[in-house]
């Protein structure tokens, strides 16, 4: 291979397997928790529209590139929800384009705690050319043919539970892994289990001002756990300044601005503390998000009183105003 592509894939392998990752890293997770939960897709206040694209590890040939379609929509008797999502994830000679549709229903266990459950389907078309590298030895092992296209399916589910302030889900992206692949794809996707914890609090610290910690946890078997501890500030219900760390990898800055009453934008950048700070400049991300139906102050505050008092559901906790 040549040394960017082998340097690559041997720091991948070192890293946690990252080809069996069912899910692509996410800096800005509090911000894109429908890609992962389905359960969160009814929680929303009005429906979103979000795209995000994040380039990863700049400066090393094939370092991953992400980008991802949703939208999440909570139905008018605000107890169910629909969700699509449409992902790419490329990394070297591989792509994989993951296709899901979610559904989720939620009860209220109080009168201002509600919890979801989700579950979602779909599939994963999986694409690797081996034509994109250079190799040194073509003839071993792992070139055993120039181009590979399949199709897996994926069923996953989660929790979410949560009130004014705070939030917990759970969520296993994929439940379909031993014996369901193929040869090839087997030789490309680790057959085990991920599992997704993600926590998040909201303390009021001023006028119109938010501290916003929250957490993210990756446990995929036989790879070990990955822990993504952040913490935002929220000023005049407009601007977000933070920064996250991800355990002995990379530490991020992270800013968003609500542009509009219907619009967010938010970008991090990560700086890797690992191995790989000295082989590459560090990675961009960027999110665009759109609230349909939102209007007036940007507040919200007057549609969540009256649902409140309707229905008792608390306001959207996906709004970066809040998470």
């Amino acid at each position: 291979m040549n040394h960017s592509i082998g340097f690559l894939l041997l720091a991948l392998f070192c890293t946690s397997h990252s080809f069996g990752q069912k899910e692509p890293q996410y800096t800005q997770y509090m911000y894109n928790i429908g890609s992962f939960n389905p359960a969160y897709v009814g929680s929303v206040e009005s429906t979103e529209i979000m795209g995000l694209y994040r380039a990863q590890w700049i400066d090393i040939e094939g370092a991953p590139r992400t980008i991802r379609f949703g939208t999440n929509i909570p139905l008018a008797n605000e107890k169910m929800g629909l969700g699509f999502n449409v992902i790419n994830d490329e990394l070297g000679p591989v792509s994989q384009t993951y296709i899901d549709i979610a559904y989720s229903y939620q009860i209220a266990v109080s009168d201002d705690t509600w919890l979801s459950f989700g579950m979602d389907a779909g599939g994963a078309l999986i694409d690797v050319n081996y034509a994109d590298g250079t190799f040194q030895n073509p003839g071993e092992p792992l070139l055993f043919g120039e181009e590979i296209n399949n199709f897996y399916p994926t069923i996953g589910a989660g929790l979410f539970l949560y009130a004014e302030d705070w939030y917990l889900g759970a969520s296993i992206p994929n439940f379909l892994t031993n014996g369901i692949y193929n040869d090839e794809v087997a030789t490309l996707v680790e057959d085990k289990i991920q599992y997704n914890l993600i926590a998040g609090y909201v303390f009021d610290i001023g006028d119109r001002s938010k501290f916003k910690p929250a957490l993210l946890m990756n446990y995929l078997e036989g790879a070990g756990a990955t822990l993504n501890l952040s913490a935002n500030f929220l000023f005049m219900d407009a601007l977000t300044l933070g920064g996250a760390y991800r355990v002995d990898n990379a530490v991020s800055g992270l800013a968003g601005l609500q542009v509009s009453p219907g619009m967010f934008l938010g970008y991090s950048y990560d700086y890797n503390t690992n191995g790989l700070g000295e082989f590459n400049s560090g990675s961009h991300e960027i999110i665009l998000k759109f609230f349909l139906g939102r209007g007036g102050d940007g507040s919200g505050s007057n549609t969540r009183d009256k649902n409140k008092k309707l229905k008792g559901k608390p306001k959207q906790i996906d709004s970066p105003r809040f998470f």
